[in-house]
């Protein structure tokens, strides 16, 4: 099974597509789609759902996880924030992807074992989950292969409990 793990951002959005087989995880691609600096929001918005659109066509993810909002700095940021996952969750549905939401402390929580862990403790815990060479990984592109795993330790789970909508 392949699972596509995406960390939203209107700037940058981290993204990991992990391959499931068994209790065994192996990353298969993961980086992060960034918009060109001075970019208005609508051309950073059709510029995320392009890329994304492009890489659920070479990647042909089963399933995708996307982090779920917590809070942001301040009420513009978080309404763009959320913007932009809207983009990428009409991309995702548009190519067909079923699609789950995790909040940050569950996936830190599936993660570390701690929803309450730092980005170092999730960051190592996903370089050994994932058998990642030590090469420095965007913080972006952490979360989402964090997102990633999230999904594919819960998805056997939330399948036999009768299944939970994103």
């Amino acid at each position: 099974m392949l699972i596509l793990g995406i960390d939203p951002g209107s700037w940058h959005a981290g993204f990991g597509v992990v391959e499931q087989h068994g209790s065994t995880l192996r990353a298969i691609e993961h980086g992060r789609i960034s918009c060109r600096r001075g970019a208005t929001l609508p051309e950073r918005l059709a510029h995320l759902s392009l890329e994304l659109g492009a890489l659920l066509a070479r990647t042909k993810p089963d399933a995708a996880a996307v982090e779920a909002p917590f809070h942001g700095r301040n009420t513009r940021s978080l309404i763009v924030l959320a913007e932009a996952r809207g983009a990428l969750l009409a991309t995702l549905a548009t190519g067909g992807v079923s699609t789950r939401e995790y909040s940050p402390a569950e996936v830190k929580s599936a993660v570390t074992g701690n929803g309450r862990a730092e980005k170092t403790q999730v960051s190592r815990m996903v370089r050994l989950l994932l058998a990642l060479p030590s090469a420095a990984l965007s913080n972006d592109t952490t979360d989402a292969l964090a997102v990633a795993i999230c999904c594919a330790q819960r998805w056997k789970f939330e399948l036999r409990v009768g299944g939970r909508q994103a």
